[in-house]
């Protein structure tokens, strides 16, 4: 299938920005909203499962509403498994959003849904992280899940933030806004208290 490039710097709708994730074998892309709306394009690429980051964004993917759904706003078992976080693009997010944001994509992963006709989704394919434009959001939550989860890797953030924009096809002279400082400082922050988090839980999980 031919991706559409993104209005701006004629990048493709999403990117894979890594393949093969360790300890999920799976794929992990980022994409801006064209992307993340085109459900031929996602299925072509065995994307399952999206987290939409963006506040000011939203999907509808129920292909078949319930029959108790309101004329106005129909809901149902969507055609992807759908995670919604809600970052803004630049000043005013609660420090916590960014940790939000990683436990969420952690998650998303880590997340099996049970046996029952209410959970029709439970493939597990590829995953896409989107915000509007694929740019500073989506880049920054990824970044920062590289950086915690693979250290060997990527043992910096800055590291992680470089490798996403190179396979996100960003120009160095939109690096400065991609992702915009503040969430770069955000997911700093939020690298420091993972880890402290994850050091707590593998104390209280020892006999």
């Amino acid at each position: 299938m031919t991706e559409k490039p993104s209005p701006r710097f004629d990048r493709p709708t999403i990117s894979k920005v890594y393949e093969n994730l360790p300890g999920y074998g799976v794929d992990l892309y980022v994409g801006g909203r064209e992307g993340a709306s085109d459900i031929p394009l996602l299925r072509a690429h065995g994307i399952s499962t999206v987290l939409n980051c963006a506040v000011n964004l939203d999907f509808n993917y129920v292909a078949t509403p319930d029959e108790v759904s309101h004329d106005s706003v129909g809901y149902g078992p969507a055609l992807i498994r759908y995670y919604k976080l809600g970052i803004v693009d630049g000043p005013g997010n609660p420090d916590t959003m960014m940790l939000a944001g990683f436990f969420q994509l952690r998650g998303a992963l880590d997340q099996i849904l049970p046996e029952k006709p209410s959970y029709p989704r439970r493939e597990r394919g590829n995953l896409l992280v989107n915000c509007r434009a694929g740019r500073s959001r989506s880049v920054a939550l990824v970044a920062l899940f590289l950086h915690v989860h693979l250290p060997q890797e990527f043992p910096s953030l800055s590291a992680a933030i470089d490798h996403v924009r190179t396979q996100r096809a960003l120009q160095p002279e939109e690096w400065h806004e991609t992702p915009k400082p503040m969430l770069i400082a955000a997911a700093e922050r939020t690298a420091h208290w993972v880890a402290l988090i994850d050091a707590d839980i593998a104390r209280s999980a020892k006999p």
